[in-house]
């Protein structure tokens, strides 16, 4: 893409050059800054009414630059009590406070809490290509962010927060082109999104039949007396899971709470890295000598099935690798040891399996509410091949979502590189690197 024919210096560091006949200018020149409020929580007759109220976690999921509802509204006199300002659609609501950056479009009128500013456009300017301008300094708006408990940027490091001003025509063009090219982007994301949920179908799918039926599609089946399991090839035997285990048990929090979390030691394994892909170590805490020694019993063995056993993520497993170094595991996570030697490889299959998962939400639809406890872990019925078919199953199995593992890897690299461009793009359009004047769709007559 061509750059414009001549550039100035903006006097801007992060903006560097811009074309010449553009303006750099504060936010507050082009845009009206309005904050917001909260009504007092605990008057019934200030909420849930129909004037839809903006809070950062309003913005954080959102699909495209529109927001279209909100987690709350409040009333007219909620509205009143509190001196909040409606503002009309089509103005750029920005959270300004945990987390300093996300941002969108009204397509109502709203208002907003406290952790946001509303940015209404003056006349001459269009909210389109400042959603853009203000959505790629993002990372130049966190860095004004002031705060010893979270970062926040005030209304007033907001509106002198200089941005680039292309004539009005400019304006609409970059954003006309940043709308086609990035839902073009985002068509391609959305591919790879949906590629990898697919591979992940395949990888449980596969997992199931293979723990549950074998390798031998012909294999004659009997009733395996276990509801989620239905049938299962004979010459197998389903065993309650404490009857194949020599522990199951959880961790604990070491004395002192997460204060006592550091950068190097003993690891120490929470819920957030147990997936069943693998043990995920990007956010791993370790604990001191002195801490280890307190924790008796909480240390994992490769080998060692790990399943978290409260919370968002209960029900998910993973097995300990071996030469795995010393790590200990908190009170969110079982535990499970397997007795018996070479199985552990099918039995860690088996409780990623559908059939695991229906053992494990039926007791939760039933007695437990919490979470799972030993006693009924130990009795989750799990089928057992013949000893001359543990490691046929489990190596085929590996080698097929080995593969999947593979292709999700390439689709996870694909949707980084593509959010770059996407940045990269934006970012080009709004400062004028790129000239895109003549690459905008033309207007509907």
């Amino acid at each position: 893409m061509k750059p414009y024919p001549a550039y100035k210096d903006s006097g801007v560091e992060w903006l560097g050059e811009v074309p010449e006949g553009w303006e750099v200018v504060p936010v507050k020149a082009r845009l009206s800054v309005v904050g917001g409020t909260t009504p007092k929580s605990d008057q019934p007759a200030f909420w849930d009414g129909d004037i839809p109220w903006i809070t950062p976690a309003d913005l954080s999921s959102l699909p495209d630059r529109f927001i279209f509802e909100t987690g709350r509204q409040i009333t007219q006199l909620g509205l009143d009590s509190c001196g909040t300002t409606i503002v009309p659609a089509g103005s750029i609501v920005l959270s300004t406070r945990a987390p300093i950056g996300s941002i969108a479009v009204t397509t109502v009128p709203s208002c907003i809490n406290q952790g946001c500013k509303l940015l209404v456009p003056r006349q001459g300017s269009d909210a389109d290509y400042y959603y853009y301008a203000l959505l790629s300094a993002r990372e130049q708006l966190n860095v004004l962010g002031r705060g010893s408990t979270f970062l926040e940027l005030s209304g007033d490091q907001l509106a002198a927060f200089r941005v680039p001003l292309p004539p009005l025509p400019e304006q609409q063009a970059i954003a006309a082109f940043l709308d086609r090219e990035t839902a073009k982007i985002d068509g391609l994301i959305e591919e790879q999104r949906r590629l990898i949920a697919l591979l992940a179908e395949k990888r449980q799918a596969t997992i199931s039949q293979a723990v549950t039926r074998g390798l031998n599609p012909d294999a004659s089946l009997k009733p395996s007396g276990v509801d989620w399991l239905g049938d299962v090839p004979e010459g197998w035997e389903v065993v309650p899971l404490k009857h194949l285990s020599e522990k199951i048990g959880s961790g604990k929090t070491p004395s002192g709470g997460a204060e006592v979390y550091q950068s190097s030691g003993v690891m120490f394994l929470r819920s957030q890295n147990v997936y069943e892909t693998g043990l995920r170590l990007d956010d791993v805490v370790f604990i001191s000598d002195e801490i280890d020694r307190e924790m008796s019993g909480t240390r994992v063995k490769p080998g060692d099935i790990l399943l978290n056993i409260t919370g968002a993520s209960l029900g998910r497993t993973s097995i300990v690798p071996p030469d795995f170094e010393p790590a200990n595991v908190n009170q969110h996570v079982c535990i499970i040891r397997i007795a018996r030697e070479n199985l552990a490889p099918f039995v860690s299959l088996f409780m990623q399996s559908a059939a695991a998962k229906g053992q494990i939400f039926a007791t939760l639809n039933g007695a437990a509410r919490d979470g799972l406890n030993f006693e009924q872990i130990g009795s989750f019925g799990v089928p057992i091949p013949p000893d001359d078919q543990w490691d046929a199953i489990f190596q085929q199995v590996n080698a097929v979502i080995s593969q999947l593992g593979t292709l999700t890897e390439t689709a996870t690299t694909a949707i980084t590189l593509l959010q770059e461009r996407r940045a990269a793009l934006i970012s080009a359009a709004v400062t004028g690197k790129i000239d895109v004047r003549d690459l905008a769709p033309a207007k509907a007559a």
